[in-house]
């Protein structure tokens, strides 16, 4: 059984369960599948996002359907053709169980796979339980909040780049904000996690993806993912992604590294099988977001007459505004542009409020 305060309990027992898992939906050193199929429930089919239900497939790489091997459950990806479960696919669920390890970044793309999900269970009248997990960059609510007209599968709510909420959080407000179809008929429960306060260090037991492989990487996610609308590397298809930062010519420091293809993570990495120069950050202290790579990028990029956005309508997704990159190839600084958000941060803080599950030490 599963309860949220003031809602009814959910009952597994003699339900078609429909989970939307992957690797990192464990139970101690077992994976939720696993646990429910040991206890006897029936579990239809898995819906699996971004990178698969294994989590071996490349940042933005369609999934296809499949058939687990070692449990014989049908696989039906929400990353390809259909981003929302469809009417057909959830003909005999019961329930719906969503267990996915998020990383707090509004670009990364499990909060929009729960959207999508919260909608197709409020129009088809299927109960969804959201097994809440820690945000592992909880403690920072910073960065542009997303303009609508800039929505896209990278940014679908009107949220800062970094929100400092769980995913259990945001299913909360998705619903009582009416971001979704039929918000008000979806019966939404989220188990919290239990003795969890926001400002606790987490660091994540399973890579949520392929490109972050550890605490460094993650904590770096929010700074360097806006390089992926640029032509700079930032280490996919090394051995560190997301925790260096470099380009060919002109090089952006001295450290040297070469992408190559490396299956299951990246197979076409930009600046691939070249000599890329640059910055190491594994060690540095990070946390949040860091806008001096992008001004410090910008400046180089200037200086020999080249454009750091190469693709300039993906930065804006990626941002939720045109203003971001705007304002970093105006020559603004950070406390500027910083500046610029404050008053939206304000009142998303208190627009998350009622929400909110655990201790909030922010305000």
């Amino acid at each position: 059984m599963a309860t949220l305060p003031g809602s009814s309990p959910v009952e597994l027992k003699a339900k078609h369960i429909g989970l939307i898992v992957n690797q990192s939906s464990l139970v101690g050193d077992t994976h939720l599948l696993e646990l429910l199929l040991q206890q006897g429930l029936e579990v239809k089919t898995i819906f699996s996002p971004e990178h698969g239900f294994r989590g071996t497939a490349d940042a933005g790489a369609a999934v296809d359907n499949s058939i687990d091997p070692q449990t014989g459950v049908a696989v039906l990806s929400l990353y390809g053709k259909n981003k929302k479960p469809t009417p057909e696919a959830l003909q005999d669920i019961e329930l719906l169980i969503f267990d996915l390890q998020d990383v707090g970044v509004r670009y990364y793309t499990y909060l929009s796979t729960l959207h999508y999900v919260m909608e197709a269970a409020a129009e088809q009248n299927i109960p969804l339980l959201v097994l809440d997990r820690p945000n592992p960059n909880g403690t920072y609510v910073d960065g542009p909040v997303l303009d609508k007209q800039y929505q896209s599968f990278v940014g679908m709510h009107p949220i800062p780049l970094l929100h400092g909420m769980t995913l259990g959080e945001l299913a909360l407000m998705i619903k009582g904000e009416s971001w979704i179809n039929k918000a008000e008929q979806l019966k939404l429960y989220v188990l919290p996690v239990k003795n969890y306060q926001r400002d606790m260090p987490y660091e994540l037991p399973v890579r949520p993806s392929p490109n972050l492989p550890n605490a460094q990487a993650v904590a770096l996610y929010p700074s360097l993912g806006f390089f992926e609308a640029t032509p700079l590397s930032i280490g996919r298809g090394t051995d560190f992604p997301f925790q260096v930062l470099g380009y060919a010519n002109p090089p952006l420091g001295n450290f040297a590294f070469s992408p190559v293809s490396k299956a299951g993570a990246a197979l076409n990495p930009p600046l691939k099988n070249q000599l890329v120069l640059g910055l190491d950050l594994r060690q540095v202290k990070a946390g949040g977001l860091d806008l001096s790579y992008l001004i410090q990028a910008q400046a180089l990029f200037a200086k020999h007459q080249l454009k750091l956005f190469n693709s300039p309508d993906f930065m804006d997704k990626l941002s939720g505004t045109n203003k971001l990159r705007e304002h970093i190839e105006q020559g603004w600084s950070e406390a500027q542009i910083r500046q610029s958000w404050q008053s939206e941060l304000i009142r998303f803080r208190q627009q998350r409020q009622p929400y909110l599950l655990y201790p909030d030490h922010q305000l």
